[in-house]
């Protein structure tokens, strides 16, 4: 089963909404608002999108409301993907 990690997070995030001064995700940004950092909700919503289809788990709009900071993205993403891989 593949892992969603920090380094991919952000990837993503450079990917779709720029380097923003190239936050760095190790220790305390990881609880930091993902709005903090820089991103907004559409940065948020392309996130969803790219993670679909990279990963092939679907992200439902309102996982959004709970995938607030760095760390909560994560999780919830590891979480989807360990259901499919159960599946």
């Amino acid at each position: 089963m593949s892992r969603f990690t920090a380094n991919d997070l952000m990837r993503i995030l450079r990917s779709c909404g720029g380097d923003n001064d190239v936050v760095d995700l190790d220790g305390p940004a990881l609880d930091t608002p993902i709005t903090e950092l820089g991103y907004d909700s559409l940065a948020m919503l392309e996130v969803a999108s790219i993670v679909q289809r990279e990963y092939g788990v679907p992200v439902p709009d309102e996982a959004l409301s709970y995938m607030t900071t760095p760390r909560t993205t994560i999780e919830y993403l590891n979480g989807r993907l360990t259901q499919r891989s159960a599946a």
